[in-house]
């Protein structure tokens, strides 16, 4: 899978920030430093000593391995303007919804032939409010890739495949496998 849902959730939220997150080892440590309170919960929350982390916050230290560059990037994302991070998530949820841009392969028990076949199809669809917030709230809950898939599934079923209840009007279980691409946007 080329992006977890997860992962794709945390970008698309992230494209709201104001301002960039720090780049560098150095001002990533600091920053964590003073979001954990002092340099043992830093050392614990990246798997390193403590020894270590005193040494990037002094500068003595500059280039972390490539998996500790990953972490390092990762965990301050998390953390970082989480009152921007909020707001987006909340007019998501509330008024603006969430787009999903997927190539995966997509659809439903169907006679061969038929167009809502299971197939690999590339869809760009916007998701209303309703499961923008059911995808955040699951994703703070702390669901799995897979639950917060079947959301995606759910969503697209309503939207996409009945036309918010047009079409397909029986239809049960939307399949939602073999992703390649996988991107949300706000």
């Amino acid at each position: 899978m080329a992006t977890e849902f997860g992962e794709g959730l945390d970008q698309a939220v992230q494209k709201a920030f104001t301002r960039p997150a720090p780049k560098s080892a150095g001002p990533q440590m600091r920053y964590l430093v003073k979001q954990l309170g002092g340099t043992k919960p830093v050392a614990e929350l990246l798997g390193m000593s403590q020894r270590q982390v005193e040494r990037y916050v002094a500068g003595k230290a500059k280039k972390p391995r490539a998996d500790l560059a990953a972490r390092l990037e990762r965990e301050v994302k998390k953390r970082w303007q989480p009152q921007i991070r909020a707001k987006a998530r909340q007019k998501a949820a509330t008024t603006g919804g969430i787009v999903i841009d997927t190539r995966a392969r997509l659809g439903y028990v169907a006679p061969i032939g038929s167009t809502d076949e299971d197939r690999i199809r590339h869809l760009t669809v916007a998701l209303p409010p309703r499961y923008a917030a059911r995808l955040f709230d699951a994703q703070e809950a702390g669901a799995s890739d897979q639950q917060l898939q079947q959301i995606a599934a759910d969503a697209l079923k309503e939207v996409y495949f009945q036309d918010g209840g047009r079409r397909a009007g029986s239809l049960e279980e939307v399949r939602f496998t073999d992703i390649e691409h996988l991107e949300f946007d706000l």
